[in-house]
């Protein structure tokens, strides 16, 4: 079994066509279905079903695809590892953030990428939950997201900072005055919040929901940066995390009376996986910049 067999082999299972599979890899189709013939032999069992010009992938396929996927990203990662060895600086940085980190995290890449140029980020935003797939998959090198203690024992979760909950309205809102707000008073405004499926969300729907309170919701949105710029034109409320707020100058944090009101951010790393350089360099810029935005 080759390298080359299992790249041919996966992005024949990406296109589910062996021509434009081969026309990706820079071979002929002919010799791309001999190369996978060849690991359909060793294996003993067939990858693919052939049905006249079209194929479809097997359950046997869909088994190794998994493997194969992992063996290819762990043979890129032992590449960027000693490629590291030669120059710290270079090499990519695949990031997974979850939306309430924009904020925190857009100061950090402008100074990050003038001092290391040689380091291309990548930046995938979603929920935990989808994070933590692709990060098993080493689809991604680490990721930044507020989030319960974990059990899984594939995970390696690096406390990041606590960051309270906090009722968010514009500047010119009479709620700015207020010195603090109850979940009984907040469920009454006009209520702008992170769309469902988000842990935030879930966050404020436990909330609520431990009092038995019914919110007051006007719009749901699945982008933070818009929810905040609503707020800080108009009349309405939202519920975030305060870190969430850096560089919105037109809002105000409200406290909000309650007793379980703060949340934990993490680093989260796949455990036993090697950490790159440019992961490492970054997290160490992240920190000074939280350092100086703190000390504002």
């Amino acid at each position: 079994m080759e390298l080359r067999q299992l790249q041919y082999f996966v992005k024949a299972a990406e296109t589910m066509n062996f021509t434009e599979a081969a026309a990706a890899v820079f071979i002929t189709q002919s010799t791309l279905s001999q190369q996978i013939k060849q690991l359909e032999e060793e294996l003993g069992m067939l990858l693919f079903d052939r049905i006249g010009k079209h194929v479809r992938i097997t359950e046997a396929g869909h088994i190794f695809l998994t493997h194969a996927r992992k063996i290819l990203n762990d043979v890129q990662r032992s590449k960027q590892a000693i490629s590291e060895l030669q120059n710290a600086t270079t090499g990519e940085l695949n990031l997974g953030v979850s939306y309430a980190f924009t904020s925190l995290l857009l100061p950090a890449l402008a100074p990050f990428s003038t001092k290391y140029p040689g380091i291309k980020i990548f930046i995938t935003y979603g929920n935990p939950e989808e994070l933590e797939k692709k990060l098993r998959l080493a689809e991604l090198d680490m990721i930044l997201a507020f989030h319960n203690e974990s059990d899984d024992e594939d995970l390696e979760m690096q406390e990041l900072f606590s960051s309270s909950v906090v009722m968010v309205v514009a500047k010119i809102n009479p709620l700015a005055k207020l010195d603090k707000i109850s979940l009984e008073e907040l469920a009454k405004q006009d209520l702008i919040l992170p769309g469902k499926g988000f842990s935030s969300r879930e966050f404020i729907n436990e909330l609520f929901n431990r009092k038995k309170i019914v919110p007051n919701i006007k719009i749901e949105l699945n982008d933070v940066h818009s929810l905040l710029a609503l707020v800080e034109n108009g009349h309405w409320a939202t519920i975030l995390n305060e870190k969430a707020l850096i560089g919105w100058n037109k809002v105000v944090a409200v406290p909000i009376e309650s007793k379980e009101i703060k949340r934990q951010s993490y680093i989260l790393w796949q455990k036993g996986v090697y950490r790159k350089r440019a992961a490492i360099l970054f997290i160490e810029e992240l920190m000074r910049v939280m350092e100086i935005t703190d000390g504002q």
